[in-house]
């Protein structure tokens, strides 16, 4: 019963109220992993990060700025909101479908107008540098934007079931 209650009840209010499809988000990989992430030293990590953020023009100061600056972990559950694309901002953490299994959240590097509308780029974290599917995204391809992070670690509970099943 609590199943069909959240399932069919709860999502479909809460979806209404956020004004997006997927308004609570697992993180099922370790791209925003950021070590040690709220006790971690920011200056260390962002130290080995650096040559990365660089090429988007974004330093130091600019990152500690950004929401989420310290990342999240996989099995964290983030609240996800609606957004109007044309107010997302270099730093914030999208989700997003890219055609890949699930969709993906990463943080936005950099932001241009192309045709009228806006294409955002985005990089994980943890992530050595873009993947190819994220230099490039869409308007029609943004599903919502991370307000903050619910329950550290508790999406495991889903995971421990889903996570061995993944090639």
């Amino acid at each position: 019963f609590l199943f069909v209650f959240i399932r069919f009840v709860f999502f479909p209010v809460l979806s209404l109220a956020t004004g997006t499809s997927l308004p609570l988000a697992i993180v099922e990989s370790c791209s925003m992993y950021h070590q040690g992430n709220l006790f971690g030293n920011f200056t260390a990590w962002y130290d080995r990060h650096d040559a990365k953020y660089s090429k988007f023009i974004i330093n130091e100061a600019d990152f500690k700025e950004f929401p989420l600056k310290n990342g999240f972990n996989k099995g964290d559950i983030l609240f996800i909101i609606g957004a109007d694309p044309k107010k997302l901002e270099e730093g914030d953490i999208i989700i997003f479908n890219a055609n890949q299994r699930n969709p993906i959240i990463h943080r936005i590097v950099d932001i241009k107008e192309k045709n009228g509308t806006r294409v955002f780029s985005t990089i994980g974290d943890n992530n050595n540098g873009q993947l190819s599917f994220e230099s490039e995204i869409t308007e029609n391809m943004f599903v919502g934007k991370t307000a903050f992070k619910i329950a550290p670690y508790l999406g495991w509970i889903k995971l421990v079931f889903y996570d061995w099943k993944k090639p």
